[in-house]
């Protein structure tokens, strides 16, 4: 059994993969910051803004086998709309966000003896799409920090990130609020498709488990083939 933290597991991908760590018994421990329902898990959930300045962790164990940070935005706008204050925002959200978790529960994560840090970035990152500028320069900046920690939290603990295309969540709805929207974004991806939660939050559990022991700094790309086919 792992002690494993979720940063935002109340809805979409992070929602499902607490379902998928919890039915494998895992001492799941999840976040949320806006209210939701939640369902009878085995499943210890706690408030938390990222963005606070000193973060409560008080409730975890004292060793800790995984960590999943998920907040962030999809904001896509002509680049000349975007105001440098918005890039900061999003900078501050995804990435100082996820920065200022790891260091809080950094001694828990060196107590394991095989612990796993797994980070979202998105296909936009290394796949130019037209008004991503925003959300691709923060999840650039997590992408660089992945490989930068890999290296030096190596070899006790194990950092990746996921690099998803478009996902049927709550963060995207407003991109696939029509049938029109869905199958045009389907059409776009060499699957035909678009992303369901549980098809990331499957990656991520395996990125949590033992079975990807010998996987560290790397940038998984499930997005329908759209980064690499054509």
């Amino acid at each position: 059994m792992k002690n494993i933290l979720i940063i935002g597991g109340s809805s979409g991908i992070g929602k499902a993969l607490v379902h998928i760590l919890d039915k494998s018994k895992n001492n799941v421990f999840s976040t949320y910051f806006f209210s939701d329902s939640k369902e009878e898990m085995e499943v210890s959930y706690h408030h938390l803004n990222v963005l606070d300045d000193d973060l409560d962790f008080s409730f975890l164990p004292d060793k800790l086998d995984g960590l999943v940070y998920f907040p962030g935005s999809i904001q896509l706008a002509p680049f000349h709309r975007i105001k440098p204050a918005d890039f900061t925002k999003d900078f501050d959200f995804q990435v100082t966000g996820a920065i200022k978790v790891i260091q809080a529960v950094l001694p828990k994560l060196k107590a394991s003896e095989n612990s796993s840090i797994v980070l979202f970035s998105t296909v936009a990152v290394q796949t130019g799409f037209t008004f991503h500028s925003q959300v691709a320069a923060s999840k650039g900046a997590i992408e660089g920090l992945t490989r930068a920690l890999a290296a030096e939290l190596a070899p006790s603990i194990r950092i990746n990130a996921i690099a998803p295309s478009i996902t049927d969540t709550p963060l995207a709805a407003k991109y696939l609020s029509t049938d029109a929207k869905i199958a045009a974004n389907a059409e776009r991806h060499p699957l035909k498709k678009i992303g369901k939660p549980e098809d990331l939050a499957e990656m991520a559990a395996f990125l949590l488990s033992d079975k990807s022991s010998w996987m560290t700094g790397q940038i998984l790309h499930v997005d329908g083939g759209i980064s690499v086919v054509r």
